[in-house]
């Protein structure tokens, strides 16, 4: 028997809105994205406690596209990926390098920024680079669960590693003479050197060239390819040269006047 025209147009209606009522339903869900505060000027807090910094700029404009309220979780580093493989984030956007190891737990977004690992020196280190370094009685920092630590405990075999929680203390035993060289991102290298001209030296050609990606759970194609039509977007609006001339104008300047390429 078939339907009833008027039975069916009810049935089509009532599915179209149930449609429909999902689609605002996950409009309207927030999105939850993990990052540590801890790393400006990226991600950081303003002097209000607030979320601030180029990723939250950036995560608040991807919020914004997709219709969708933000929600930032501040936590340490090394919990960006377990959070995000048990679902308390939605999305990882804290300045995380897409590495094939890591892909093997999480999904990545297309790259938004392109870097390397570089070297901060003790003033008086005759190093030129990592080759350098990797020999008996040299002691190397790095902060734990970072692309530097990785390279460290996979390729240096003759060096002492000292892995410490925070970027601070790794520059703090560099400076103060007690490590020969701490292993990081290419824009932090020369940060800390500018803050620390009298005890350190920089090595900023990168040894290792990286990019950033957001990171996503494994399988959720869906929002990865929203994240990845925004990236799209964002940079052929010049959205990612805004937040370098906001955030970064200085380094981007310095960087130019030393033959480097910018990283956004």
């Amino acid at each position: 028997m078939r339907p009833q025209p008027l039975i069916l147009l009810l049935a089509v209606t009532t599915a179209l809105v149930c449609a429909g009522n999902g689609r605002a339903a996950d409009a309207a869900k927030p999105l939850i994205v993990g990052m540590e505060l801890a790393y400006p000027p990226f991600e950081m807090t303003d002097r209000n406690g607030k979320p601030a910094g180029v990723s939250v700029d950036l995560a608040t404009d991807l919020a914004k596209s997709l219709g969708r309220p933000l929600v930032i979780q501040n936590m340490a580093f090394d919990g960006l990926i377990p959070a995000l493989k048990t679902g308390k984030v939605d999305l990882a956007i804290s300045s995380l390098t897409a590495t094939a190891e890591r892909a093997k737990s999480i999904d990545f977004s297309d790259p938004y920024v392109s870097t390397g690992l570089c070297l901060l020196l003790k003033k008086g280190s005759p190093a030129k680079g990592i080759d350098d370094l990797d020999r008996a009685g040299v002691k190397i920092a790095v902060k734990k669960g970072t692309t530097g630590h990785l390279y460290a405990s996979r390729s240096l075999k003759a060096a002492r590693i000292l892995v410490l929680d925070k970027e601070s203390a790794a520059v703090l035993e560099v400076v103060q003479g007690k490590a020969d060289a701490f292993i990081y991102d290419q824009m932090s290298v020369y940060q800390n050197w500018q803050r620390n001209q009298a005890t350190t030296r920089a090595v900023l050609e990168p040894f290792q060239v990286e990019s950033w990606a957001v990171g996503v759970r494994k399988g959720d194609d869906e929002l990865r390819n929203q994240v990845n039509a925004f990236i799209g977007e964002y940079r052929k609006s010049g959205g990612f040269e805004r937040l370098g001339d906001r955030y970064l104008k200085e380094m981007k300047d310095a960087f130019k006047s030393l033959g480097y390429s910018f990283f956004l």
